[in-house]
């Protein structure tokens, strides 16, 4: 099999360019798994195996010879013909035909394919660091990264102390790979503790929201258009609504009346809006229409697609500003309170809507300060009458 078209674990090299231009731009990798038909794991392991840092693809030498290079000189060769001949078929010195020949069996054992792949496979010599080759430079940075340090300050640093000894200059980008890439062999894995953000893995720039146009909501409400009556919590059919997730990125979407503080547990399949939106109107469409005027939400892209649950529901969607969680207090304060159910290392995927629902009764059941002890299912009873 040709070592060019499949890598480790089953991916061609198109699935991995492809699962790394999905990573960069900050794709889950579920999502990533589910595009490529390949388990999440998978995807995790590739990832987590580079440190999150995408391989450089290979290239072959402009100077080397090609297949259709060595399918030029097979034919030479059936046909009996000189090296010298088919050097000038091929347009090379008759030494390189001569060093070609002798590398891949003789006169009577080149095939050209074969040939082509174990030239690929004898070019691979990946170069070793500059870390790895000197200790002085690699015992530095591991005692400034120890020192809570960036490489960005490291590399300027040393660009600083050592002007005049280019052995010394080292770019940030080297110690990350040199930190991420445990294959190098160079820094301990332990130090990546010591950085700002403390990640296993190398996360680009270009993974966030910021700066590229993603978690822009189109048309998007501002919580500041919000009618008076949502503030004062008066009138009952007001909603706060989030996900919640674990640690294996499954969610289950949260709902809270403002006024009663009932709550409804959603069970989505993914954080997608083409997920959570089907599923909220489910949910949603089962209220009376008096119990049906609003929702606050976060700035999630999960709701990406609000219109149309605006439309199907008859509810207006607003946006919290960004980063401003107390502005669906009643919503925060249940999701810390559904974490006695629901602990980050638990598996959310695993739950049924009707075990959600016997959660959200427990929680409906029980009494609030806030409602003067009553409990939120004695205080929609009320409302419904």
């Amino acid at each position: 099999m040709d070592p060019r078209t499949t890598t480790p674990r089953g991916y061609t090299w198109e699935q991995r360019a492809l699962l790394w231009k999905w990573h960069r731009e900050g794709v889950s990798r579920r999502t990533i798994a589910r595009r490529l038909g390949k388990r999440p794991g998978s995807v995790h392991d590739v990832i987590r195996n580079a440190g999150g840092i995408a391989p450089q693809p290979r290239a072959r030498s402009p100077y080397r010879l090609s297949l259709e290079d060595r399918e030029l000189i097979a034919r030479g060769l059936a046909r009996d013909e000189s090296f010298r001949q088919i050097a000038r078929w091929v347009g090379c010195a008759p030494s390189t035909i001569s060093r070609e020949v002798a590398a891949h069996g003789g006169r009577a054992g080149d095939a050209a394919m074969r040939a082509d792949i174990a030239s690929w496979a004898a070019a691979r010599r990946p170069k070793t660091g500059r870390l790895a080759l000197h200790g002085p430079l690699w015992r530095r940075v591991a005692h400034w990264l120890g020192k809570q340090w960036s490489p960005r300050q490291i590399s300027a640093r040393l660009r600083a102390d050592h002007p005049h000894q280019p052995e010394y200059h080292v770019s940030h980008e080297t110690i990350y790979r040199s930190l991420y890439i445990q294959s190098r062999n160079v820094l301990k894995r332990e130090l990546t503790q010591e950085l700002r953000r403390r990640r296993r893995v190398r996360v680009a720039r270009t993974a966030t929201r910021w700066g590229q146009g993603r978690g822009q909501i189109v048309d998007a409400i501002p919580i500041a258009q919000r009618p008076p009556e949502v503030a004062d919590r008066a009138v009952p059919g007001h909603w706060e609504g989030d996900l919640i997730a674990d640690r294996g990125n499954s969610h289950i979407a949260t709902l809270v009346e403002r006024t009663t503080r009932f709550v409804i547990l959603v069970n989505v399949p993914s954080k997608e809006t083409t997920a959570v939106i089907p599923a909220l109107i489910r949910q949603i469409t089962r209220l009376p229409t008096h119990l049906k005027r609003s929702l606050t939400w976060d700035r999630g892209t999960e709701l990406a697609h609000h219109r149309v649950f605006s439309v199907a529901t008859g509810v207006q969607v607003y946006f919290c500003d960004p980063q401003s969680p107390w502005q669906r207090g009643s919503n925060e304060n249940t999701n810390g309170l559904l974490r006695q159910y629901f602990p980050r290392s638990a598996d959310l995927s695993t739950f049924t809507q009707r075990q959600l629902d016997a959660v959200a009764d427990r929680l409906n059941g029980r009494p609030r300060e806030t409602l003067g002890w009553r409990t939120p299912a004695e205080m929609i009873q009320q409302v419904l009458r």
